[in-house]
């Protein structure tokens, strides 16, 4: 039973990176906040959940991926562990980038038509399943976090990207809180953004770094 659960240190660390990461604004909070300016608290949520229901599809696509690797070959994991760190890094140095070159003043939220909650949430849901990049992300962090030497590498890797959906959906709630709250400031433009922007950037290299410099946990395990 343990061996479907990654080891405690690692899934501990699991979730703190996720949760930095969830609490970094990006591209859905942004569209997030604004679904809940132009129609309120109950909007806002529609598109949180349609956004962590395409996530959670994205994450189980990866998750498959990842456990026929597992199945082949320990090495080729090895090499997309490796791969998926320096994405990451990458991934970090872009945001860098780009928080760089945006105006200081942030950008303004966008305008999001009115829709009823159930096609919020279909929007929500197609936007997130048909982004490439959001499995991209996956593919690359979750094996961060996942023991080679394991038994279940899918139910590993399943259960590690449903914890990481669970904790972006519960931070994207909190911004439609927020969001409902604070909306006479907030209709202007998000400021944070930037500084969010690079608070994620950093937080990619460093997962990155770490991954690519320390020990496999496979081989931590063989040595108990």
């Amino acid at each position: 039973m343990n061996d479907m659960l990654p080891p405690w240190p690692l899934l501990t660390a699991f979730v703190g990176a996720s949760l930095a990461l969830a609490l970094t604004p990006g591209p859905a909070v942004v569209y997030i906040v604004a679904r809940t300016l132009a129609q309120g608290k109950a909007g806002g949520l529609a598109s949180v959940a349609g956004v962590a229901l395409g996530n959670f599809g994205n994450a189980l696509g990866a998750a498959l991926g990842l456990a026929v690797l597992f199945a082949l070959s320990s090495a080729a994991f090895t090499l997309v562990k490796l791969a998926g760190a320096a994405y990451l890094v990458w991934m970090g140095l872009k945001m860098w980038r780009e928080s760089a070159q945006r105006p200081a003043g942030g950008a303004a939220l966008p305008d999001v038509a009115v829709r009823g909650n159930g096609q919020v949430f279909r929007d929500g849901f197609v936007v997130a399943l048909l982004n490439p990049k959001t499995a991209l992300f996956f593919a690359a962090f979750l094996p961060q976090f996942m023991t080679p030497g394991g038994a279940h590498p899918l139910t590993q890797s399943v259960v590690l990207g449903g914890v990481f959906v669970a904790i972006a959906a519960c931070t994207d709630a909190g911004y439609v809180a927020l969001a409902s709250l604070v909306a006479p400031r907030l209709r202007g433009a998000v400021a944070a953004r930037r500084h969010g922007q690079r608070l994620a950037g950093t937080a990619f290299i460093g997962l990155g770094l770490l991954a690519a410099f320390s020990e496999r946990p496979a081989a931590a395990i063989r040595q108990a």
